[in-house]
């Protein structure tokens, strides 16, 4: 199920030795999000991907999407934000950490530039055929690292439900990839003209998930001992529209599984203070 860029595109350069590894380095400058995503998908036969994503029931997978430079400098953000990993454990289904877009916009600018970015915005609207919008300001969902640093870190099998009125559409990113972890998954179980299929692939640094979340069931293996492996998720939705039971089944999910009351609840009462 694996697709590959063209032949002559550069190779996403490894994390092993990055600046973010070196604690006296300083912090490399950040690249230009937009030229950065132009370069790679001009290389990329974009028809050709967008057709299999539709025959895989809205899902593709790129080995090798990021830019060397864009690949580094996430892999320093990720090592830089480590203190700030919220721990989550559910039994049965769920052990590892996360660090929402809301601490990212502190402390990790260039992700949120990257997630805004109009040139992957508009390849991403080209492959899925949707109108594609960014995620609204309180959900911490919209961009995240999800980290896998202890042994037995993993998620179980799920889909990522759209809340909001339209779908929603989950980019995955590789970020750094230390570990025996693997993206599992079963495709077209939606539809039932279709037999399920079933699929593992383990994303490197650089490589690229997309799929609508509602339709791809999936789950990361655990991690051993002694691994490491930081995951980035875009989230981009048809209509940002989300009623109110709904808006409040997230946030307890988010709060719970992912980033905690206090980030999640936080910001929703920031918000209400700035309206007041």
């Amino acid at each position: 199920m694996s697709m590959h860029a063209e032949d002559d595109v550069i190779a996403p350069i490894s994390v092993e030795g990055s600046p973010a590894a070196l604690p006296h380095t300083p912090p490399t400058p950040a690249p230009n999000a937009d030229r950065a995503v132009a370069s790679r998908t001009r290389t990329f036969n974009t028809l050709r991907l967008s057709r299999d994503f539709a025959d895989q029931g809205a899902f593709l997978y790129l080995d090798d999407f990021l830019a060397p430079e864009v690949t580094a400098q996430l892999a320093q953000s990720a090592r830089g934000l480590l203190d700030e990993v919220n721990r989550n454990y559910l039994p049965g289904h769920k052990q590892g950490g996360s660090v929402s877009r809301h601490t990212i916009d502190r402390l990790a600018p260039f992700i949120a530039e990257l997630y805004r970015s109009k040139e992957l915005i508009g390849w991403l609207e080209q492959l899925s055929g949707d109108t594609l919008q960014v995620s609204p300001a309180d959900d911490p969902h919209a961009y995240a690292l999800y980290y896998y640093t202890r042994a037995g870190d993993h998620i179980g099998w799920h889909y990522d439900t759209s809340y909001y009125d339209g779908r929603r559409y989950t980019l995955l990113l590789g970020v750094i990839d230390e570990s025996s972890c693997r993206l599992d998954y079963e495709l077209h179980t939606r539809n039932p003209d279709v037999p399920d299929q079933p699929g593992s692939v383990q994303i490197p640094p650089g490589g690229l998930v997309f799929f609508d979340g509602d339709k791809l069931r999936h789950r990361i293996t655990p991690a051993g001992a002694n691994e490491m492996r930081v995951s980035l998720t875009f989230e981009y939705v048809t209509d940002p529209n989300m009623r109110p039971w709904r808006r409040f089944v997230s946030n307890m999910k988010d709060a719970i599984a992912y980033f905690g009351f206090r980030q999640v609840f936080r910001q929703m009462t920031k918000r209400g203070k700035d309206h007041a």
